[in-house]
C-alpha cells in the first residue's frame, strides 16, 4: 500500500488543471516552471502542511477546536431560516396584530455562498464515506 504524499497529490492536480486550462504551449510552459519553482520553494509544503493541520484539527475531541466548521454551517443554516422563514411570518403576524415592522436584513447572497460551499464539502466528505476511503 503507498503512502500518501500530499505534496506529490497537489503537484499532480495543479499539473492536470494547468493542462487543461491553458490551451498555449508558451502559457503552459511558464505556469508548468512557476509550479516547479513553487515546490523547490517551499511554498506547496506549506499548503500541505495546512492540510494535516486541518485533519488533525477537525479529529480533536473539543468542541472548540473541531467544532468551528460545523458552527459555521449551523450559524448559515440559522440566518437562512432566519431570512426566510421566522423574518417574513414574523413581519406578517405584527402586521396582522397592526404593527408595521421592519425586520433586519440579511445579506442572502453571502450566506448562500457559504453555505453552498460547505455543503458541497460535506457532500464530498460523504462521498469519501461511501467508497471506504474516510474510516471516521
Amino acid at each position: 500500500m503507498a503512502i500518501f504524499d500530499p505534496l506529490t497529490s497537489i503537484v499532480g492536480v495543479a499539473q492536470t488543471l494547468i493542462d487543461k486550462l491553458i490551451p498555449d504551449p508558451k502559457q503552459k510552459a511558464d505556469a508548468l516552471m512557476k509550479l516547479e519553482e513553487m515546490k523547490q520553494n517551499g511554498d506547496l509544503a506549506v499548503i500541505a502542511g495546512q492540510n494535516d493541520i486541518n485533519k488533525i484539527e477537525a479529529a480533536n475531541s473539543s468542541i472548540f477546536i473541531s467544532g468551528w466548521r460545523p458552527a459555521v454551517g449551523w450559524v448559515c443554516v440559522f440566518a437562512l431560516a432566519y431570512a426566510m422563514v421566522v423574518s417574513p411570518i414574523l413581519a406578517g403576524v405584527c402586521l396582522i396584530f397592526g404593527k408595521a415592522v421592519v425586520m433586519p436584513a440579511i445579506s442572502i447572497e453571502f450566506l448562500g455562498s457559504l453555505l453552498l460551499g460547505m455543503l458541497g464539502l460535506g457532500g464530498m466528505r460523504t462521498i469519501e464515506k461511501l467508497n471506504g476511503v474516510a474510516s471516521k
